[in-house]
């Protein structure tokens, strides 16, 4: 990863809430550090200006890699993954009835939940227990 500023960072991680984009795990309540991740990945020719970093945390950045499309499961078209710098996440994803699962409501949300492995055992058993303590679903 090309070396991006402390402070860029620091906007970065204020602009996202402290929030992985995609999954909006919190930074406070993870366990585990998030990652600036380029929403287009430098191996596509994306840049680390801050206009294309975001928060993410260590497994949604492991699964997305240089990814930037997926197939949408329902209608089994490519489509772009969800970029959180400039989509809205409620617009494309909602949480389930108890709050573990996230459900794509578009293609894109469809595609990068299946891509990014959004609903993983392991993010969803802490799910579970974020649910219990109080501390989810995060506001979005």
């Amino acid at each position: 990863m090309r070396y991006v500023p402390r402070s860029v960072r620091q906007r970065v991680a204020l602009a996202a809430r402290q929030r992985c984009g995609y999954c909006l795990s919190s930074q406070h309540i993870s366990g585990a550090s998030l990652h600036i991740e380029h929403i287009v990945p430098l191996a596509h020719g994306g840049t680390s200006d801050e206009s294309n970093l975001w928060l993410a945390c260590a497994a949604c950045n492991s699964y997305k890699g240089a990814q930037t499309h997926a197939i949408d499961p329902l209608t089994d078209t490519r489509v772009r993954l969800f970029n959180p710098r400039t989509q809205v996440w409620s617009e494309h994803f909602e949480w389930s009835d108890d709050c573990v699962m996230i459900i794509g409501k578009t293609p894109i949300g469809r595609a990068t939940v299946i891509a990014l492995h959004l609903n993983n055992d392991l993010i969803v058993a802490a799910r579970r227990q974020w649910v219990l303590a109080g501390w989810h679903p995060p506001p979005v």
